[in-house]
């Protein structure tokens, strides 16, 4: 048994940068008082979703978001805490990427993760990556997808566990728009993830106190619901979760992987095997 406790920070995210950096570092000590190795945020925490919250012309300086994303990193090493920070990164193309900045514990941005599949809504503000990355975080292989693309497209998710994360963070915003018919939609999608590759699955949305179309979720390699944060509730969702049980059974299709997931003790190896 490897135990990892992971945090996901369902808080709220408004227009101000201001608001938003206090935010941030409020959480990160929240988090490290509930003694998380690796804390979640929503994404564009940092700036606001700049299709609903901010406005696709908001003026956000690079140096002021540059000293943000440092500052943000020393006192994740201070804490000895890890974060996955929803942000957004200057594109020489002109609109921002949606971005999710990857710190370690020991306070080094280890890299960024840009949003590859955009709504008709994003397209309007940000540009697309094209790449999926995976990080080492407190010894756990981790990777990162963006609301939408980890939601609908499945090869998303599989393109970080074809790269070894046992772990995938998924920050989201799913809020601004009453869409409340989407919420099972959304909560049966996060757990086909985890389920379809045997690994653990945290998506972490933001908190919204009139429309909040997904809970945020950490959900177990067999598809069970580690834990679940309320709906248009700020808080810090935190569970210990243990890494061992993310084998990546079904992404391989290794027959006794899939067995122990799918049979756990109620079927013996030779009902299946044989004599072999």
């Amino acid at each position: 048994m490897k135990l990892l406790r992971i945090g996901l920070a369902q808080c709220r995210q408004t227009d101000s940068l201001a608001a938003n950096e206090q935010t941030i570092f409020r959480f990160l000590e929240m988090a490290a008082q509930e003694r998380v190795r690796i804390v979640c945020f929503p994404e564009t925490q940092t700036v606001g979703y700049r299709v609903d919250i901010a406005t696709p012309t908001t003026r956000v300086e690079p140096a002021w978001l540059d000293d943000l994303h440092g500052r943000v990193a020393v006192r994740c090493g201070q804490l000895g805490l890890a974060c996955i920070l929803g942000t957004e990164v200057p594109c020489a193309a002109g609109k921002p990427y949606n971005s999710a900045l990857v710190i370690s514990d020991k306070g080094v941005i280890l890299g960024v993760h840009h949003k590859t599949k955009l709504t008709p809504l994003d397209a309007i503000a940000y540009s697309p990556g094209n790449s999926f990355e995976t990080f080492d975080l407190c010894g756990v292989k981790v990777g990162v997808v963006i609301c939408f693309e980890g939601f609908r497209f499945a090869e998303t998710t599989r393109a970080c566990v074809r790269q070894g994360a046992q772990l995938v963070f998924h920050p989201q915003n799913n809020t601004t728009r009453p869409n409340d018919w989407k919420i099972p939609i959304h909560h049966a999608m996060i757990v086909t993830r985890a389920a379809e590759n045997t690994i653990w699955f945290a998506s972490c949305n933001l908190c919204h106190d009139a429309h909040q179309n997904c809970r945020s979720m950490i959900v177990a390699p067999d598809g069970r619901i580690q834990a679940q944060a309320e709906l248009k509730t700020e808080q810090l969702l935190a569970a210990d979760i243990d890494i061992d049980l993310a084998t990546q059974a079904m992404f391989k299709f290794d027959t006794d992987g899939c067995a122990q997931v799918l049979f756990a003790n109620t079927v013996e190896r030779h009902e299946y095997a044989g004599s072999d």
